[in-house]
């Protein structure tokens, strides 16, 4: 059965965003973008990619999932279809079905990943937001936490919305990536 990775930026204080959807505060360095080429690179939007001559396969995910404020800012620059190397997933209720020909437009979150959890493929991305991890928090396999040292004190939760569980995670992979950038991958033990 495929898994599905929660792989995003954080603060310190757990948001990976300010209150009004924005996250250019994370920097991007050239040791962060050779790390991501190297280790997540189909998580790198496809026209970036073109700029970065990144051109082989993905090394862990061919389908990515998405809410409708991750996909907003693809929107806005008139992308439709943000991720075109990935299978393209967008849950929204607001959105209509036939927005690109390449993606697809679901409004059950968790009917959705078990489809796709369920199908043949390598790994499923769920690229954001807060709202829609919240939801698929039962669902979430792994969780890549791209940990940045700044603190915010209020923005979009890594996890909002969610019902109380503790749900217990290890800590499998850790990379200090450019100063004290860590890249800490945590799976799910039950």
């Amino acid at each position: 059965m495929r898994a599905l990775t929660y792989y995003v930026g954080v603060t310190l204080d757990g948001f990976i965003a300010a209150p009004d959807g924005s996250y250019d505060f994370f920097p991007v360095t050239k040791p962060l973008l050779e790390f991501i080429t190297r280790e997540f690179p189909e998580t790198l939007p496809t026209h970036v990619r073109s700029q970065l001559h990144v051109t082989g396969p993905g090394t862990r995910f061919d389908a990515v999932v998405m809410g409708r404020a991750t996909y907003e800012p693809a929107l806005q620059a008139q992308i439709t279809s943000p991720y075109g190397h990935l299978d393209q997933h967008v849950v929204s209720t607001t959105l209509p079905a036939d927005i690109d020909p390449g993606v697809q437009v679901g409004r059950d979150p968790v009917q959705l990943v078990q489809r796709l959890k369920a199908e043949s493929g390598a790994g499923i991305w769920l690229a954001g937001g807060g709202c829609l991890a919240g939801a698929l928090l039962a669902e979430i396999d792994v969780l890549v936490l791209k940990r940045y040292p700044i603190v915010l004190g209020a923005g979009i939760p890594l996890f909002s919305s969610a019902t109380f569980e503790a749900r217990p995670f290890a800590i499998i992979d850790e990379h200090v990536v450019s100063g004290d950038i860590r890249v800490t991958t945590y799976a799910r033990t039950t």
